[in-house]
């Protein structure tokens, strides 16, 4: 009988323990994690394009998944729905989170049939398509860091994520764990593919992730790790 309680308090004991043991095993994880770098600073604001609502639409204060759908927006399609369902569907309940497409002026009605094939009825609140001449667009895409160029038609499946400071957020290191131990030369992540699945699910997703924990700890006052810029890498590495 005396057996029998030893075995049940020591299975209860078990029991209790094995969970606080996890979650003290998950504190230094959520306190301690690499904070999402900084590949560019100063990406211009929007000053210059127009809404098709009456509300101002800014970058300033806010965090932004940016993105261009050129002269033929329905082309796009893909790409926007790719967007909608793996990103906007997931983060549109974050603070200050929205979506921003720049379009050339000329492209509204195309606009509204993409948005209406997106949207199956529900709220794009957060999502919002503005409008700007074609050099404007140009000039918003070069204060951007992106190893493609702009297309001909002012499109492009990647889409960018611009922190409230006006910063571009990546990753200025994205090889693999195997390709580190090979030792192969460093190359960044500064956009996501749109038509990529895998890369918007797996990469964009954990990252947006990571910059709302950012902006939530220092919230709270929790934040004491220095974001990483690329001007510091390439001084640490001359």
């Amino acid at each position: 009988m005396k057996q029998k309680k030893v075995g049940r308090y020591l299975i209860l004991g078990i029991l209790f323990f094995l969970p606080v043991t996890f979650l003290l095993m998950l504190y230094p994880a959520t306190h301690n994690y690499i904070p999402l770098d900084i590949v560019s600073e100063q990406v211009l604001d929007i000053d210059d394009f127009a809404s098709s609502s009456e509300e101002k639409i800014g970058l300033k204060d806010n965090i932004t998944v940016l993105g261009f759908f050129g002269a033929n927006p329905l082309d796009n399609a893909t790409a926007a729905s790719n967007l909608k369902e793996l990103v906007y569907d997931k983060f549109k309940g974050f603070k200050k989170f929205q979506i921003v497409i720049l379009m050339p002026n000329g492209t509204e009605d195309a606009v509204e049939k993409l948005k209406a094939e997106i949207s199956s009825y529900e709220d794009l609140k957060f999502w919002h398509f503005v409008f700007g001449e074609f050099e404007d667009l140009k000039k918003q895409f070069n204060s951007l860091k992106s190893v493609k160029p702009l297309s001909s038609d002012l499109s492009s499946n990647n889409v960018f994520i611009i922190d409230k400071d006006l910063n571009q957020r990546g990753r200025l290191d994205d090889r693999t764990d195997r390709e580190i131990e090979k030792n192969k030369p460093m190359y960044g992540l500064y956009a996501y593919n749109c038509i990529e699945v895998a890369e918007i699910k797996n990469k964009m997703s954990e990252d947006m992730r990571i910059l709302f924990t950012e902006y939530r700890q220092k919230r709270k006052g929790e934040f004491n790790s220095e974001v990483r810029r690329a001007n510091d890498l390439n001084q640490n590495h001359e």
